[in-house]
């Protein structure tokens, strides 16, 4: 395909909301194809960029479909499902008979189509998937085609946005890549405010038990004492109390060596000091559903290193915690409210001037600098923005987390849950913007009507 200096043609695989094209597009590109599988967002797709997305890419099921399918281009962008790859999931990699195997057919269409330029995008646990196997198959895949390949990860903080989001990028190149150079990062401060739309208003409402545990958290900051570091471990308040054995032993290896009386007879407490003379299935509903689980004998040495931190911090705090669980009863709670992670130290203990998330990990407070990375939400993990932030607590809104994605005014799922959940699986636009550019230089160059946006959102805030 000649180089001119008229548009240059992409196509948007595993498209989404379409981060890809609002980055190519920002640098005169011209998508001439893209593919969803998810309706709602194919929809959305053709209603912010004109194009009629394809669906399902396993439909294109030989070299000749795919000839005449998809449109001759010049860069193919693609950010496959990254699922089977994630350390929040199985990590089955290309065993993943679902997701996992999509590479291969983004693989089909280079091979096929041989566009100059791609650029690839996924989780960074890829890079050591497999003990860094699936890196180096994907690698070779590609090279194998003729492309140059390289491959860096990147998080949008690092180009002046508000969020922390690293991301893998594999670029390739048919002419090599001598004079591509990766983007420099940016290491200014960024803040949240920066993003925040109150013209928009949330329309969700924070969960009464939600807002209770931020109020227990909020009344442990307050109860300790100023001159204490708070832990930088997270904080498990289930083992405030606790004695039941972790170091050498297992309640599972206990259960297993005594199975008639199990932790019975043997003095020893289960959270939050609950005596453990009852039952084997008592003692299991008694003990951390970290440590609960049958089979587990022997916990990993982080495990071991978190329980007796926590129980460190107990005995030597017992003085204010005692009062704190009487009056608050964190058994009470769901087990991820029964845990706080402190990302804030040194900053006033004020939890509304933070921004939350809650995780399984528990309730993680992170300073207003940046937002938790935008994930595939469910309802609970949407960042809520303190009180001293906006006026009140409130979750960040669909078009809040749309401008951490640098999507600019593309319309959004019309449901929030879907918003949310389309946003935590979209690429950041400012970032493949940012790779984009120095990979396409040679085809961009004669179009003096680009210019660059990459300053930090900050610069003239």
């Amino acid at each position: 395909m000649g180089t001119s200096s008229e548009a240059f043609r992409f196509v948007d695989l595993f498209a989404g909301l379409g981060g890809f094209h609002v980055a190519l597009n920002g640098l005169a590109g011209h998508g001439v194809f893209a593919a969803e599988w998810e309706h709602t967002l194919r929809a959305l797709y053709k209603v912010n960029f004109g194009v009629d997305a394809w669906g399902d890419l396993n439909e294109l099921s030989s070299d000749e479909m795919i000839a005449s399918t998809v449109p001759d281009h010049h860069i193919l962008t693609a950010g496959f499902p990254c699922q089977p790859f994630s350390k929040a999931g199985d990590q089955l990699g290309f065993k993943d008979t679902n997701q996992g195997n999509l590479f291969f057919k983004v693989h089909d269409i280079l091979r096929v189509k041989r566009p100059r330029h791609f650029i690839l995008e996924n989780v960074p646990n890829i890079l050591k998937h497999d003990g860094g196997r699936t890196k180096a198959t994907i690698i070779g895949m590609l090279e194998e085609l003729g492309y140059s390949v390289d491959v860096e990860h990147f998080s949008p903080h690092e180009f002046g946005i508000p969020q922390v989001r690293d991301r893998a990028y594999f670029v390739g190149s048919l002419e090599g890549l001598d004079h591509f150079e990766w983007p420099a990062k940016h290491k200014a401060p960024t803040e949240i405010h920066w993003v925040l739309r109150p013209d928009v208003p949330s329309s969700r409402a924070i969960p009464e038990q939600t807002l209770r545990a931020i109020d227990m958290w909020g009344d442990f900051l307050r109860c300790s004492p100023p001159a204490l570091k708070l832990p930088s471990f997270p904080i498990w308040a289930m083992e405030f109390g606790a004695t039941y054995p972790y170091e050498d032993e297992t309640p599972s290896g206990v259960w297993a060596r005594r199975p008639v009386w199990g932790l019975r007879q043997m003095g020893l407490k289960g959270s939050f000091g609950q005596s453990l003379e009852c039952t084997i299935e008592e003692q299991i509903s008694r003990i951390p559903s970290h440590a609960n689980r049958v089979g587990d004998f022997r916990f990993p040495t982080w495990k071991r290193t978190f329980i007796r931190q926590n129980r460190e911090f107990y005995q030597e705090n017992r003085s204010w915690i005692d009062p704190w669980l009487a009056r608050w009863r964190p058994q009470e709670f769901y087990s991820s409210f029964q845990k706080m992670e402190w990302n804030a130290q040194g900053e006033s203990r004020d939890i509304d001037n933070f921004v939350l998330q809650v995780r399984a990990s528990g309730l993680r407070v992170k300073r207003p600098t940046t937002s938790p990375s935008l994930i595939a939400f469910t309802q609970t993990q949407v960042p809520i923005l303190g009180a001293n932030l906006t006026g009140e607590r409130r979750y960040m809104t669909p078009a809040e987390c749309a401008e951490l994605q640098c999507l600019g005014e593309i319309q959004l799922p019309a449901s929030d849950l879907d918003a949310y959940k389309a946003l935590g699986n979209a690429v950041n636009a400012r970032v493949v913007k940012a790779i984009a550019e120095r990979l396409l230089y040679g085809i961009i160059r004669a179009n003096s009507s680009i210019t660059s946006d990459l300053e930090p959102l900050g610069a003239n805030a």
